[in-house]
C-alpha cells in the first residue's frame, strides 16, 4: 500500500486515531504493539476508500481480511494481527464490537521446519562476533530467550546469586525463569560495570532515567533513575521518550544484534539462514539432543503449548538423525 495513500488516511483521521493510541496506552500496550494496531486500522481505512471507520462494518472488515490472504498472500500469524487490532479498535475506540464475524478465508502458509545450527556453526558464528553483540548473541543461544527478550532486559533481572535470569512480561505477559550460563558470568559482571559508568554519568548531568513499565512511574517516582531498572544493553545516545516526552536513555536497538548475527555466519561460511531465532531453536533443539525432556524445553521458551515445542522433535526425527538412506544399505 502506497506511503501517500496511509498519510492521507492519518491526516483525515486523526483524532480517531489518536483515540486508539489513547486507549492503547491506557492499558499499557507496548509501543510496538501501538504502531502495529496504528498500521493496520489505517490500513483498514485506506483500503475501504478512507470512508469514516463508524460506517464501516464487519462486511468491510471480512473484505479486508481476505484480501490481505488472497491478493497480499500473508501469513496466518499477519492476518491474525489485523485481525486482532480491528476488533480491538471497535470495541475499545468505537464502542461498536465487531462480535462474530462468519466464516472468511483464513491465510495458510505451509508450516516451515526451524532452522537449527549444529553446535560447532553455533561456536563459529560466535567466533566471528565480538563484544556486546557478542555477549547478546551468546545470551540468545545460552538461554534460548528471544532477541526483544534480551534487548529488554533490566539489571534487576539477572540474578548472580541463583545464576539465573527473569524474563518479565515477555510474549503473552508472561514471566519465566532462564538458566544464566556460567561462561557468562564474568563477562556480563564486566558489561555491568561499564554499563553503571554510564548510568553515573547521566546522573551527573540530571539525567540517568530509563521507562518504567505499565504504571509504576506513578508507583515510584525516583524508580525509573534507579540502577536496577536501567537496561543491561542501553543505547549509546539519549533520546525522547515518544510517550512521556522526557529525554530518557532507552534500550539499544535490535536492529544492530540481527544484522551483526547475520554478517557473522556469512563470514563464517554457514549456507543455512541464520537469524537471531536461529540461536534460539538451536538451544532448544541441543536441549532435547542432550535428552531434556518435552515440558523443561517448553517452560524455558515459555510456549503456551507443548505442540509448539514439539516441532524441534520434527527436526531431530528427520534426516540423519531418524532415517538411514537405502543408498548407505548398498
Amino acid at each position: 500500500m502506497k506511503h501517500s495513500k496511509l498519510a492521507d488516511v492519518r491526516k483525515v483521521h486523526t483524532e480517531i486515531l489518536t483515540q486508539l493510541l489513547v486507549a492503547l496506552r491506557t492499558r499499557n500496550y507496548s509501543i510496538r504493539t501501538e504502531q502495529s494496531y496504528e498500521s493496520w486500522v489505517t490500513r483498514f481505512i485506506s483500503f475501504c476508500g478512507n470512508r469514516e471507520p463508524e460506517t464501516l462494518g464487519s462486511g468491510e472488515v471480512v473484505s479486508f481480511l481476505q484480501h490481505l490472504a488472497v491478493q497480499r498472500n500473508l501469513a496466518e500469524s499477519t492476518q491474525n494481527q489485523a485481525l486482532n487490532a480491528l476488533v480491538f479498535f471497535y470495541d475499545k475506540v468505537l464502542k461498536q464490537p465487531l462480535g462474530d464475524i462468519g466464516n472468511f478465508v483464513r491465510a495458510k502458509r505451509p508450516r516451515r521446519l526451524p532452522v537449527v545450527l549444529t553446535r560447532s556453526e553455533v561456536a563459529k558464528i560466535l567466533g566471528q562476533m565480538a563484544g556486546t553483540q557478542k555477549l547478546m548473541a551468546s545470551l540468545l543461544y545460552g538461554t534460548g530467550m528471544r532477541l526483544m527478550d534480551c534487548v529488554r532486559l533490566r539489571v534487576q533481572d539477572i540474578d548472580f546469586g541463583y545464576q539465573q535470569i527473569v524474563i518479565r512480561d515477555g510474549k503473552g505477559k508472561k514471566d519465566r525463569v532462564l538458566p544464566l550460563p556460567e561462561r557468562l558470568v564474568n563477562q556480563l559482571k564486566t558489561h555491568l560495570e561499564a554499563v553503571h559508568e554510564i548510568h553515573e554519568t547521566d546522573l551527573e548531568k540530571g539525567l540517568g532515567e530509563t521507562s518504567l513499565p505499565n504504571a509504576l512511574e506513578q508507583k515510584y517516582p525516583d524508580g525509573a533513575k534507579e540502577w536496577g531498572w536501567q537496561y543491561v544493553f542501553p543505547s549509546g545516545r539519549l533520546s525522547v521518550d515518544p510517550k512521556s516526552g522526557k529525554t530518557r536513555r532507552h534500550h539499544i536497538h535490535e536492529n544492530g544484534l540481527q544484522k551483526a548475527i547475520k554478517n557473522a555466519a556469512q563470514q563464517a561460511n554457514i549456507t543455512k539462514r541464520v537469524n537471531c531465532h536461529a540461536l534460539r531453536h538451536s538451544f532448544a533443539t541441543h536441549l532435547l539432543e542432550s535428552g531434556y525432556d518435552i515440558r523443561t524445553v517448553q517452560e524455558l521458551l515459555g510456549h503456551a503449548d507443548v505442540s509448539t515445542t514439539m516441532i524441534y522433535t520434527h527436526v531431530l526425527n528427520r534426516g540423519g538423525k531418524g532415517v538411514k538412506s537405502p543408498l548407505d544399505g548398498l
